[in-house]
C-alpha cells in the first residue's frame, strides 16, 4: 500500500505512455480496476501513468484523454456554439474519459493534484502529437458512484447533465445513465475560441 501525506511523494509526474508493452498493461489496469472498464478510443488519444518521485513506486493512477463527445447538450449550451462551429472546432475541446487512482495508492488530495498538473501539461503534449492546442476539458461523472469532489476541488465547473446517450452517439440510440458534465478551460479565450469562425491564437 503507498499512503501517507502528498508531500512525501511529490514532485508528482505525469509520464506519457508510448511503447506497446506499457498500453498493454494500462489497458489491463484499466479493464480491472475501473468500473467502466477499457474499450478502445475513439479518434485522438494519450495515456498517462502518475508516478511518484521515487522511482521504484508502481504507478499511482492512470489518465485516459481522447476526443470529445460529438455533442452534450448541456455543454454546447454552456459554450454558446452553434452546431456548424462545433463541428468545425470540437477537436479544441478534449475528454478526460478515464481517471484511475490505482487501489494500491491512499494519498489524500492527489486527485485533485493530478487534474491540475494534467491541465498544465496535457496542453503542450496534445500540440505535440496531434498539432492541436486544446482549450476546454470535459469528463463525465456518474453521480450514483461519485460526487466529482476532486474535480470540483480542481476548479473544474459542472453544467449539467448527459441524457444517457453515450459520449460519441450520434444515432442517439444509446440507453446509458445520466452522468454530470464537468468543464475545464485552458486559455482565458476559450470561449471565444470555440465559438470563431476562423482560427484565433491562443495564450
Amino acid at each position: 500500500m503507498i499512503s501517507g501525506p502528498l508531500d512525501e511523494y511529490r514532485p508528482i509526474r505525469l509520464e506519457l505512455i508510448g511503447d506497446a508493452e506499457q498500453r498493454r498493461w494500462f489497458r489491463l489496469y484499466i479493464q480491472e480496476h475501473h468500473y467502466l472498464g477499457y474499450s478502445a478510443p475513439y479518434g485522438a488519444q494519450l495515456r498517462y501513468w502518475v508516478r511518484a518521485a521515487q522511482p521504484n513506486l508502481p504507478p499511482l493512477a492512470a489518465l485516459l484523454f481522447t476526443s470529445a463527445a460529438w455533442r452534450m447538450s448541456p455543454r454546447d449550451r454552456f459554450i454558446g456554439w452553434s452546431n456548424e462551429l462545433r463541428e468545425r472546432n470540437l477537436p479544441l475541446v478534449i475528454n478526460n474519459s478515464r481517471f484511475l487512482i490505482l487501489p494500491w495508492t491512499r494519498i489524500p488530495h492527489l486527485a485533485s493534484h493530478i487534474l491540475a498538473q494534467a491541465a498544465r501539461q496535457l496542453p503542450r503534449d496534445w500540440q505535440a502529437r496531434y498539432s492541436v492546442e486544446p482549450v476546454l476539458l470535459e469528463t463525465l461523472v456518474d453521480p450514483a458512484r461519485y460526487r466529482g469532489t476532486c474535480y470540483r476541488a480542481a476548479n473544474w465547473m459542472e453544467v449539467g447533465m448527459t441524457q444517457g446517450r453515450g459520449r460519441m452517439d450520434r444515432a442517439h440510440r444509446g440507453e446509458l445513465a445520466p452522468k454530470q458534465i464537468f468543464l475545464f478551460p485552458l486559455d482565458r479565450h476559450w470561449r471565444q475560441r470555440l465559438c470563431a469562425a476562423e482560427p484565433i491564437a491562443g495564450r
